[in-house]
């Protein structure tokens, strides 16, 4: 998997499909290969390729230049790109200097010390690289890590900063830089929105310049998603190259693409250097969040199988990282705040008739809490509504043979709350600045011990008495005022990743504690569904946003880095309440069926021809789950590009096949189209349930799926079976 040729200085990283290369050359590290994998050796590093340009700073020792590909790059040394990091040191300089110490090659893979990251199990062909990097004017060490996930094609990559010498300050530091030298016309390809219509695809050229995103909100948000994608200009979703970069953090990120004027291109991601500053004292160290990157010569639709095998494998983890899910109903679209115990247990008994097997309490059931102006933060039962305590309500649940779920939100609060009152200063602000509301909510100060520690003892209490077995975690607003009062004046620029530092401590002590409780993940929707959250919660919220034909966009586009069985999806009244638009029945749970199942509405209000058809697919999830979930997943038909919106997944042994289509209007005597699937055993023949048609899979993958348009929406669920 990883090799050093020590004649020619070259590290090979090599997966079963995948060369990653580096070379080192008068003291430095450089950037030789990324792509499909290589069969012949590289040559030596040659530096006068890179070295003829006017109007350059050129160390010729040392082999600095603008345009020469450094595997990990300081700024102002002869290089004046975006730098892979930012040293301000105690003499008041900022140029660095970084030569190529040392390596060590290690069988597994470490896990980072407070932060979320892939791992490997015993029996993966898993190997890591440790190279470390030296300024040794100024005594810091850098140590790039690499981990080769052999049979799943992935490479991950984090670094780690030394410091000792004096003080300094780090104002940046990326995960990742990948340098693509004279490189084709390529495009970027991210993913963007807003609340309730998060993750669309967007998909630009890259042109001179730097073109990226960012996440400045205090959560990787739903703004814009912590990945980019660069790909040819030709790349499909079945062919061309692309190169994938995903970070696991949860917090602010920047990625992007920057290009000059010699078609050089570095793509970089890593922790927003805006308000970010960490003070590094003598032995003090940093750690940045993991990337994960994925090439795909095959388009990217196996750039993302490969994520979603990754993700659903080597980055969930726990009791039901493979086991099937529940299948849950929530109060809150049903009710919202008009509730009371015996109103939960009517919608409870209704939908353990028809195999539903969680009822989950949303918000307003504590303290003063009748509406989002207060209560938040003081978790105490509410006894005018719940007279019998959650224990009380979760018996009752238990009775009907249902599991019992609730929602929390721990890391805000109201004022005017008890909790508010006897602790002021445990919000996140700034001295002598008004602190900004956003759903009449502050947000707790993470970054303190104290706070964490209280949210963890008081959740712990409440998991503890009542027999729940699911919790959604929520969060809902960007945090503002970004300030703590727990630290010096020159530590404030560490506040924000400090929050998400002891998020990750609070997330890793309750999940460990109460491992056989279901962890859903949520923040106002889908602001923070990133691969940060999947490490402590299998699954997250995907949006707000319920409306089946949004959710076509929503989970398509989230689709391109995380698997399926992340996206928590539920079939809602209608007409919907974020669009107000009116779908079939039969849409709404053909669309939520992909992702983790469930309800979101007053049972007692359905007709019973929708109780049969909620009843059917609950039949068909528990029968069919394993598919959509642990299949691969193949995106056929973009509702980006047209109304119709057409997804497939295959088991891993070929046996079964699932086929969506859905479309969101009709069209007046419609053309035919004929969906050419993918992924199956052509020497097969596959039958289709519930009728006596047979195809042979080389048929489906070059002739295609007969579909005609002609009603508004409509939707089919096909499902095919091996002979």
């Amino acid at each position: 998997m990883i090799t050093f040729d020590k004649e020619n200085e070259i590290f090979y990283l090599n997966t079963k499909s995948v060369t990653y290369a580096m070379g080192i050359n008068g003291g430095k590290l450089f950037h030789r290969y990324w792509g499909k994998r290589l069969v012949n050796p590289l040559g030596k590093t040659n530096l006068s390729d890179y070295l003829r340009r006017n109007f350059e700073a050129v160390d010729l020792d040392g082999g600095n230049s603008d345009i020469v590909p450094f595997e990990y790059s300081t700024y102002g040394n002869a290089d004046m790109r975006m730098p892979s990091a930012e040293f301000r040191f105690s003499d008041g300089s900022r140029v660095s200097n970084l030569t190529y110490k040392d390596y060590e090659i290690l069988d597994g893979k470490p896990a980072l010390e407070g932060l979320p990251a892939t791992y490997c199990e015993e029996g993966d062909k898993v190997q890591t690289l440790a190279i470390r990097l030296e300024d040794t004017y100024q005594n810091v060490d850098v140590f790039l890590s690499y981990s080769v996930f052999e049979d799943l094609d992935a490479i991950t990559r984090s670094t780690k900063i030394v410091n000792r010498g004096e003080k300094l300050l780090l104002d940046s530091a990326m995960s990742a830089t990948v340098d693509f030298y004279g490189s084709p016309e390529r495009e970027i390809l991210h993913l963007d929105g807003a609340w309730s219509r998060e993750r669309h695809i967007t998909r630009q050229p890259i042109v001179p310049g730097n073109q990226g995103i960012n996440s400045r909100y205090g959560c990787s948000s739903p703004f814009h998603n912590p990945f980019i994608a660069l790909c040819d200009k030709n790349t499909t979703e079945n062919h061309g190259n692309v190169y994938g970069f995903n970070l696991v953090y949860s917090g602010n990120f920047t990625a992007g693409a920057e290009r000059n004027s010699y078609n050089s291109v570095r793509a970089y991601i890593g922790i927003n250097p805006t308000n970010f500053q960490f003070v590094l004292e003598k032995g003090d160290s940093f750690q940045t969040p993991e990337a994960v990157l994925v090439y795909s010569a095959k388009g990217l639709g196996e750039m993302s199988r490969i994520y979603h095998k990754l993700y659903r494998t080597r980055l969930c983890r726990g009791k039901y990282r493979d086991t099937e899910r529940f299948v849950l109903i929530n109060n809150w679209e049903a009710t919202y705040f008009n509730f009371d115990e015996d109103k939960i247990v009517a919608i409870a008994e209704k939908a353990a008739k028809i195999g539903i097997d969680t009822m989950v309490l949303d918000d307003g059931w504590f303290s003063s809490r009748i509406n989002d102006t207060n209560g938040l933060g003081d978790w105490y039962e509410n006894r005018d509504r719940l007279p019998n305590g959650l224990e009380g309500l979760a018996k009752r649940i238990n009775a009907l043979g249902m599991r019992f779920g609730l929602w929390f939100e721990p890391e805000m609060v109201n004022p005017g709350t008890e909790l508010f009152k006897n602790h002021p200063d445990w919000i996140l602000h700034t001295k002598g600045r008004k602190s900004s509301l956003s759903r009449n909510q502050l947000t707790l100060d993470f970054s303190r011990d104290d706070v964490c520690d209280y949210i963890i003892d008081t959740l712990s209490g409440i998991l503890s008495r009542a027999n729940i077995e699911y919790i959604k975690w929520d969060m809902n607003r960007a945090m503002s005022e970004p300030g703590s009062a727990f630290r010096d004046g020159d530590r404030q620029g560490e506040v924000m990743h400090r929050y998400i530092l002891g998020l990750y401590r609070v997330l890793e002590t309750i999940t460990s504690r109460f491992p056989n409780v279901l962890f859903e993940s949520c923040a106002s929707g889908g602001a923070r569904f990133d691969a940060g959250m999947l490490y402590y919660m299998p699954q997250t919220w995907t949006s707000d946003d319920s409306d089946a034909v949004e959710r076509l966009k929503i989970q398509y586009g989230t689709s391109v880095v995380y698997p399926f069985s992340s996206m928590g999806a539920h079939v809602s009244a209608v007409p919907n309440h974020q669009v107000g638009r009116i779908t079939s029945f039969d849409m709404r749970c053909n669309v939520a069926l992909a992702g983790q199942f469930g309800f979101e509405l007053d049972l007692n209000k359905c007709s019973e021809d929708e109780l049969k058809t909620a009843e059917r697919a609950i039949k068909t999830y528990r029968e069919l789950g394993e598919v959509f979930h642990k299949g691969d997943c193949y995106r056929l038909k973009s509702p980006f590009d047209s109304d119709l919106c057409a997804i497939e997944f295959v088991s891993e042994d070929k046996n079964t096949v699932i086929l969506t289509v859905n479309c969101d209007r009709a069209t007046p005597n419609a053309p035919d189209e004929y969906i050419l699937l993918e992924g199956l055993d052509e020497t097969a023949v596959y039958a289709l349930e519930g009728t006596d048609k047979r195809f042979g899979g080389d048929h489906l993958m070059n002739i295609g799926w007969h579909f005609v348009n002609n009603c508004e929406n409509q939707s089919i669920l096909a499902v095919f079976k091996r002979k």
